[in-house]
């Protein structure tokens, strides 16, 4: 449900209109053509006003004519069509793949951009000499990135190059709004750039609020869903990679440079999660074995506070953190982390799992990917 400027409600309010709807027996229903003549359905394509509005707020020019070779894996979704039609008439050149609508989304597990979902999508960068791959979702408003080598480059990192490419390209200031559970980098980049950063609990239905309450520049989560000022406050995945190819034209860098540059300005940060399904039985049982851990380290490193905003985020001596919440849609326990020490990802998730009393898991190679996926155990 949305609002009058296209953001997610706010759950106190949602939950007052989830009240006032009447307890319905059945659904009626009748044909659309009757809908139509009676004024109950009107009909309208709403591309030009979308188009203009891409126009205002990146210029597409200048893509058009950087000869870039973009491919575009569409999964299966909406998101089909979109760059082909804003960057024709140049030399850039776009090649989609999965630009099919098919909801049985073959080849992925689900149409979500992270993997083990992009690895067929990145296979053509190489086959296609790509210098980019731009990943869109089911309903496009998500995005994922992958480098000219066809390597992902994940969704925090991704956050990172956004908040970069509007501070530093763009010239632009205000306030940047992200989830707890995306990257300190944008933090970092606010001590360096004198902005506020506000951190919310997961989803848009905070984020969109606190970005009208401060006028914000941007807002995303760790999904790979951001949303930009003078846009509706809500995930936007076409409009996401538009400007990370602005970034590229910027900036005369490709994406595996673009995020050495990030990385000379606030530090390598590294990021993985782990996701675990549990017996919904269990939920008050874990839920409060992590509430009353006090572990003094995680993976080696000294444990400097614990955050509860939404899960139970620990925070480490070299800015890292680790975050164990319950998903709000699944039987599933996230645990996540970021870290400057790319050796020791897996330890601090594995330090998460046990925590929450949840066996670890086993690192395989996935037999039809290059990509390390995990074998999901049951719970103790």
């Amino acid at each position: 449900m949305r609002d009058e400027v296209g953001g997610a409600i706010p759950p106190d309010d949602l939950k007052r209109i989830e009240a006032g709807i009447p307890d319905i027996a059945g659904v009626k229903r009748m044909k659309l053509d009757d809908a139509m003549s009676d004024g109950l359905v009107t009909l309208f394509d709403p591309a030009p006003d979308y188009i203009a509005l891409i126009h205002k707020l990146v210029d597409i020019e200048p893509i058009k004519a950087a000869g870039f070779n973009v491919l575009v894996d569409c999964m299966w979704g909406n998101g089909a069509g979109w760059f082909p039609r804003l960057l024709a008439g140049g030399k850039t050149q776009v090649h989609e793949v999965h630009n099919e609508r098919n909801p049985v989304f073959p080849k992925m597990l689900r149409p979500e951009p992270i993997p083990p979902n992009i690895d067929d999508g990145l296979s053509y960068v190489s086959k296609l000499g790509a210098d980019v791959a731009i990943i869109t979702d089911g309903d496009a408003d998500r995005v994922g990135l992958g480098d000219e080598n066809g390597r992902f480059i994940d969704q925090l990192r991704v956050y990172g190059l956004l908040g970069y490419y509007f501070l530093e390209v763009r010239g632009e200031r205000g306030p940047i709004v992200k989830t707890i559970s995306t990257t300190k980098m944008l933090n970092k980049l606010g001590a360096l750039y004198d902005i506020p950063i506000y951190e919310t609990g997961v989803g848009f239905k905070y984020i969109a609020p606190k970005m009208k309450e401060t006028n914000a520049m941007m807002g995303g989560e760790e999904s790979g869903g951001y949303a930009f000022r003078g846009h509706a406050p809500d995930r936007d995945g076409i409009l996401a990679g538009l400007y990370l190819l602005d970034m590229m034209v910027q900036t005369g860098k490709r994406p595996s440079q673009l995020l050495d540059w990030l990385f000379e300005k606030v530090g390598p940060h590294y990021y993985d999660r782990i996701d675990t399904a549990f017996e919904t039985a269990r939920r008050g049982e874990v839920q409060a074995r992590v509430m009353a851990a006090r572990p003094e380290t995680i993976a080696g490193l000294k444990v400097t506070g614990i955050d509860t905003l939404d899960g139970f985020q620990f925070h480490m001596e070299d800015g890292g953190w680790l975050l164990i919440r319950f998903s709000g849609t699944e039987p599933i326990i996230r645990v996540y982390c970021e870290t400057t020490h790319g050796d020791k990802v897996q330890d601090i998730l594995q330090d998460g799992l046990r925590i929450a009393g949840l066996k670890t898991w086993q690192w395989v190679q996935w037999p039809v990917s290059s990509v390390q996926c995990s074998v999901r155990p049951t719970d103790n």
